[in-house]
C-alpha cells in the first residue's frame, strides 16, 4: 500500500497511460465528427448529382443551373417560412413547387426555343440561365446570407463524443427518401419507364408513341424539385446566399463524375465520398485545401477510370425532336 500511495503522489504509473487514452478518445471523437459532417455534406452533393444525372440521361445536357435550384430552394423557403410566417408543412411543398416552376421555365424559355442545337450550345444556355437566376436572386434577397430555423430545433445530440445536429438527420432522411421515390418511379411507373426508354434509345421510344419532349420537361421538373429540397434542408445548417449555387453545382457535378455520369447509385456514392474527402481533409490537414483534396482525388480516379466508380464507358443520349 505504501508503494502504491507514493506511486500516485509522484505521478508515476497510470497517468501517462490515462493521458494517452484521453488523447486517443479525443481523436476518435474528432474523427467520428468529421465522418458525420462529411456524410451530411456528401448527402447534399449526392442530391445535386442526382439532379445532374436525371437531365443528362434524357438530354445529354449538363445543366449548370442545377446549383441555382438549390440556392432558390433555400431562399424561397426563407421567404415563405421566416418572412411570410407560413407553417413549415405548407411552406416546404410550396417552395419546392415554385422552384419546380422555374425549372419548367428553364426548359421552355432557354432550352426548347433553340433550333437544331448542339450539346455545347445547350450547355452554354444553362450557364447563361444560371447567371440570370443568380443576378435576379441578388436583387431580390440581397448579398447577405439568410438563415432558416432548424426543423427539429438546434439542441445537439451526443453520439460517442461527437455532436449531431438534429438537422443532419433530416438531410440523411431526405436523401434516403429521394432515392426510394426515384427507384419506385423508374421501376414501377409508366412515366419512369418512358424516361428510361428515352435514355436507352430515343428513336425507338418515339416510334412507340413516347413524347420525348414531354420526358425532357419531366426531367427538368424532377431535377428542380430535388435541387430545391436539397437547398431547403441544408439552409438551417450552412445558411444560404445568392451566389451559393455555383459552388454547389461544381461539387454536385464532381460527385456525378466521380460516381459515374448517368448512374444514380454512382451519384449517391460519389457525393458521399466527396463529402468525406472534404471533411477529413479539412479536419486532419487544413481547411484551406478542402476543395483541392476532393478535386485531386477526382482527377486521380478519372485518370485510371474515366467512366467513374459505377458509370458505364458508354452512356446513351438523346436529342430533342
Amino acid at each position: 500500500m505504501r508503494f502504491r500511495w507514493s506511486w500516485l503522489q509522484t505521478g508515476i504509473g497510470p497517468w501517462p497511460i490515462e493521458n494517452a487514452l484521453m488523447e486517443t478518445t479525443t481523436f476518435t471523437s474528432q474523427l467520428l465528427q468529421y465522418l458525420i459532417t462529411g456524410l451530411t455534406i456528401g448527402s447534399i452533393y449526392s442530391m445535386v448529382a442526382i439532379g445532374f444525372n436525371i437531365i443528362y440521361n434524357v438530354t445529354e445536357i449538363i445543366n449548370f443551373a442545377q446549383g441555382e435550384f438549390v440556392m432558390l430552394g433555400g431562399l424561397v423557403m426563407v421567404t415563405l417560412h421566416t418572412v411570410a410566417g407560413l407553417n413549415l408543412l405548407i411552406a416546404f411543398p410550396l417552395a419546392v413547387g415554385l422552384v419546380t416552376l422555374i425549372g419548367v421555365l428553364l426548359d421552355r424559355l432557354a432550352i426548347r426555343p433553340i433550333r437544331n442545337p448542339s450539346v455545347l450550345t445547350l450547355i452554354i444556355a444553362t450557364i447563361a440561365a444560371s447567371i440570370l437566376i443568380k443576378g435576379a436572386a441578388m436583387l431580390i434577397w440581397g448579398k447577405n446570407p439568410h438563415d432558416l430555423p432548424a426543423f427539429s430545433g438546434r439542441d445537439p445530440i451526443s453520439f460517442f463524443g461527437a455532436v449531431i445536429q438534429p438537422q443532419y438527420l433530416w438531410v440523411f432522411g431526405f436523401l434516403v427518401l429521394i432515392v426510394v421515390i426515384l427507384t419506385l418511379f423508374f421501376d414501377k411507373t409508366i412515366a419512369g419507364k418512358a424516361m428510361s426508354a428515352c435514355a436507352d434509345n430515343p428513336h425507338a421510344a418515339s416510334l412507340v408513341g413516347i413524347n420525348v419532349n414531354r420526358m425532357i420537361l419531366l426531367s427538368f421538373i424532377l431535377s428542380a424539385a430535388i435541387g430545391a429540397t436539397a437547398g431547403i434542408i441544408i439552409t438551417p445548417i450552412s445558411l444560404m446566399e445568392f451566389d451559393r449555387g455555383a459552388m454547389l453545382a461544381v461539387k454536385g457535378f464532381a460527385a456525378a463524375i466521380l460516381g459515374g455520369l448517368g448512374s444514380f447509385p454512382g451519384a449517391v456514392a460519389g457525393g458521399l465520398i466527396l463529402g468525406l474527402i472534404e471533411s477529413l481533409g479539412a479536419g486532419l490537414i487544413s481547411s484551406g485545401y478542402k476543395d483541392a483534396f476532393a478535386l485531386l482525388i477526382l482527377l486521380a480516379l478519372l485518370f485510371f477510370r474515366p467512366s467513374g466508380l459505377l458509370g458505364n464507358a458508354q452512356v446513351s443520349r438523346i436529342k430533342r425532336f
